[in-house]
């Protein structure tokens, strides 16, 4: 491993490109968060979830389920039509809550998202934030691989020796919907170094404090954002730490934003400190029955943050 290692980010891919670009087309006047799906995507217009709002889907609180094994039947499908097979599945998903009253961590409600962005910009998602994020500011470090795509030249960490595809996993997204998508997706499909990830994080980090160096979001989206919704450890699009357990440790401040995802990585940003911890493993190599990233994470952060603080 070096410092260049690409990781496989798995559900990092949602604030860090599913969010961000959300935040972009808001700040474009593209978009409001109380749009519903009903009037962004007409497909949803005389379904059960017309009324779900963008916000509730960066809430997590939309009444989607949190997980659904799409891949088992779109892989039937050939390459191209994969994706209207797969958005076919998500306008006839049922609710399993009701609209707005209950937290359930969604990949649904996230690759909705991706579709929601696709349709106001006219862009598939990974064009979009290379575009308007990452090659702004200079990014080479954070991608999504279009399996569609040649191999890339990168060095990449393996991740698991995957029981449905029968091989190790390097270079090729370990999310299965994701995979079955094409490689890019709302929730999962962003690969990237810890340089990477940093560059980004910093740059939302220098934009909530309105700092004069390296601001690029705009302050207020930013602000408005890292909110938390009361009651819950959730932000729009991203995570805050829980009143017990959480992964963040014991000394985050309750003013901080992170999440995680599925291979082994993880970022918490202290808002007040100005801190930032960054963790990339392939905890699922060669399989995902190692649990043991779940008692690390927290004892990482505590040990960095007494170092720190």
């Amino acid at each position: 491993m070096t410092r260049e290692t690409i990781f496989d980010l798995a559900s990092l891919t949602k604030p860090l490109a599913t969010t961000v670009a959300i935040m972009q087309l808001v700040e474009q006047g593209k978009i409001s968060l109380e749009h519903d799906l009903g009037s962004v995507l007409s497909e949803f217009h005389h379904t059960d979830k017309a009324r779900i709002q963008l916000k509730h889907l960066l809430y997590h609180t939309s009444g989607l389920p949190d997980y659904r094994p799409y891949y088992l039947s779109i892989c039937s499908y050939p390459r191209k039509e994969r994706i209207a097979a797969l958005r076919k599945l998500l306008v006839e998903e049922r609710l399993v809550h009701p609209i707005g009253h209950t937290v359930l961590y969604s990949d649904v409600g996230f690759m909705i998202l991706r579709w929601v962005i696709e349709r106001v910009s006219g862009c598939r998602l990974d064009q979009f934030v290379a575009d308007t994020i990452y090659h702004q500011i200079e990014l080479d470090e954070l991608f999504f691989i279009d399996l569609e795509a040649p191999p890339s030249k990168h060095k990449f960490a393996a991740t698991e020796k995957c029981p449905w595809r029968h091989t190790v996993l390097e270079g090729q997204v370990h999310d299965e919907n994701a995979y079955a998508a094409g490689g890019v997706e709302g929730h999962a499909g962003l690969f990237g170094s810890a340089n990477g990830v940093q560059m980004l994080l910093i740059k939302l980090l220098a934009s909530y404090g309105n700092h004069d160096e390296g601001h690029f979001f705009d302050r207020d989206i930013v602000r408005f954002f890292f909110k938390r919704l009361p009651n819950t450890d959730k932000a729009l699009g991203f995570d805050m730490p829980s009143i017990q357990n959480s992964s963040s440790g014991h000394y985050f401040s309750s003013r901080s934003v992170g999440h995680l995802g599925f291979t082994g990585t993880s970022f918490w940003m202290d808002l007040e400190r100005n801190i930032v911890v960054i963790c990339l493993t392939n905890r699922v190599h060669p399989s995902r029955q190692n649990n043991a990233i779940k008692a690390f994470r927290p004892a990482l952060h505590n040990a960095v943050m007494k170092s720190l603080v």
